[in-house]
């Protein structure tokens, strides 16, 4: 599917999902990746739902967003409550989305000069 966003200035914009794969600005990842506006973070997150842990979302927190929104892959798995905590704690909103929607509110978020966090795992290739 392709994302269509008129803005720039320099900020990761997710421009289209596919199946296993994400494109940000000109660049394809096939692997689990977080996206902010200003970096990319890879091999952080794993490639499957069941591999998530609290470890991965309190690094998470700590790159300091208002929102984080997780892409969950075709389909939605919501974690267990303990393993977000560390959002909860931080006082960071927290989505659960498939990762189309995902990469959709990311790229709005983002527009509204927003300091959101897209953890996008990369099931469904």
């Amino acid at each position: 599917m392709r994302i269509h966003l008129q803005t720039g200035g320099g900020e990761n914009i997710i421009r289209a999902y596919g199946p296993g794969q994400v494109t940000v600005n000109d660049d394809v990842y096939s692997s689990s990746l977080v996206v902010l506006p200003q970096r990319i973070l890879q091999d952080c997150l794993p490639q499957e739902f069941s591999g998530l842990t609290a470890g991965h979302f309190e690094m998470l927190a700590g790159l300091g967003p208002e929102v984080v929104i997780l892409g969950t892959g075709r389909t939605l798995h919501f974690p267990a409550p303990p393993l977000a905590a560390a959002l909860a704690r931080a006082s960071i909103g927290f989505e659960v989305m498939d990762t189309a929607a995902a990469c959709r509110t990311y790229n709005i978020l983002m527009g509204e000069g927003r300091k959101v966090v897209a953890a996008l795992l990369m099931i469904g290739a």
